[in-house]
């Protein structure tokens, strides 16, 4: 078994995936397989992986586009090693990046992922200054949580080594989704293990033009990643134990601490209601728990002793919240076109601004 299995799905990037390779086959750690899956590519890519002779690589060639991570899965399912990497088919290690991060997870049992910083290139692989789309502090994995509620995601999928044995219990990542998937792992990660971010540069993020990564903001993509975060924030439904819900969410303590365990996800709820960043995704999903609550005539009783809600209330709540944007899409077609610009940008900002690091 290899210590590492470095894991990759291409699609459409002959420019730049034997520099992929490359860096992969020349990493100062050679205890690897190089598991990598074309996600049926309409140009050489194929091609310039099959220019590669060496006995670590297993390469395999689904005959049509399905999907990047419906690829990843598949070399997931391939895969070894006691450590998972991953790389995209336009980015790049530096050579020590394997060695570095194994000797990381090695010394700390405790973690179960190890990321790094990234220095961000752009097409003819010369670093970018300025762009800085990534974190770098450290938290707890609680304090991690805490943010990918709120917030967003900003690690870089590619800078990760993860334990095989993460994706065995966690799961791997949700064909479902496009935009997002590596936030949601990162959740269901966090939800079970510490994750660390070392000082390194380990990794080359390749940052295209034209918007053309996965995670730019295109109408599409921000249309998408919208929907898929509405949905990967029923992970934190999950969480039932209310220690662990207050250390994840120390500012809803005051209510929690004598808050049934069934009722978590009231709360719940009612922080996504109140969130600062107040998107679509957290109005969405705090309705949809709040009805599914009141489906159950007992727990609606229990709403009722414990918080003084009812039927009513949750009535005015979606009077209120416009989780579908169909009072700003009324507004918008009775404004004269001069003003439509200035509110089609509201609303995008209202839908936006979400990053992946993948």
């Amino acid at each position: 078994m290899p210590k590492v299995s470095v894991i990759m799905a291409s699609y459409n990037h002959e420019r730049y995936v034997g520099q992929a390779v490359r860096s992969v086959l020349e990493q100062t750690c050679q205890d690897f397989e190089f598991v990598i899956t074309d996600d049926g590519s309409t140009d050489r890519t194929a091609a310039e992986i099959a220019k590669f002779a060496d006995s670590r690589i297993k390469f395999f060639l689904f005959p049509a586009n399905r999907g990047q991570f419906v690829a990843t899965n598949h070399c997931l399912r391939e895969a070894t090693g006691e450590y998972i990497a991953v790389l995209n088919s336009d980015d790049a290690f530096v050579p020590e990046k394997l060695e570095r991060q194994v000797k990381f997870l090695d010394d700390h049992p405790e973690v179960g992922a190890v990321f790094c910083q990234a220095r961000i290139i752009d097409e003819q692989g010369c670093v970018v200054q300025g762009k800085a789309p990534f974190l770098f502090e450290n938290k707890s994995r609680f304090e991690w949580l805490n943010r990918f509620f709120y917030k967003d995601n900003r690690l870089c999928h590619p800078s990760v080594l993860i334990r095989r044995q993460c994706h065995e219990i966690v799961g791997g990542y949700d064909d479902r989704y496009a935009q997002l998937a590596d936030y949601d792992l990162w959740i269901r990660v966090c939800l079970r293990y510490e994750i660390h971010i070392m000082a390194e540069e380990l990794v080359a993020f390749r940052w295209l033009p034209r918007n053309a990564n996965m995670s730019a903001r295109r109408p599409d993509s921000i249309r998408r990643r919208s929907w898929e975060h509405r949905r990967i924030l029923d992970n934190f439904l999950s969480i039932q134990d209310r220690d662990f819900f207050v250390r994840v969410f120390p500012e809803a303590r005051k209510y929690a601490d004598d808050t049934p365990q069934e009722l978590l996800p009231f709360v719940l709820a009612r922080l996504a209601l109140h969130a600062r960043s107040r998107r679509q995704a957290h109005q969405a999903f705090a309705v949809d728990t709040i009805f599914r609550l009141l489906g159950d005539p007992r727990t609606a009783e229990a709403l009722r002793r414990r918080f003084g809600f009812d039927y009513r209330d949750f009535i005015a709540i979606t009077g209120q919240y416009d989780v579908f944007n169909a009072f700003a899409l009324r507004q918008v077609r009775s404004q004269p076109r001069k003003s439509l610009t200035g509110l089609w940008d509201t609303m995008r900002r209202r839908l936006g601004g979400f990053r992946s690091g993948g």
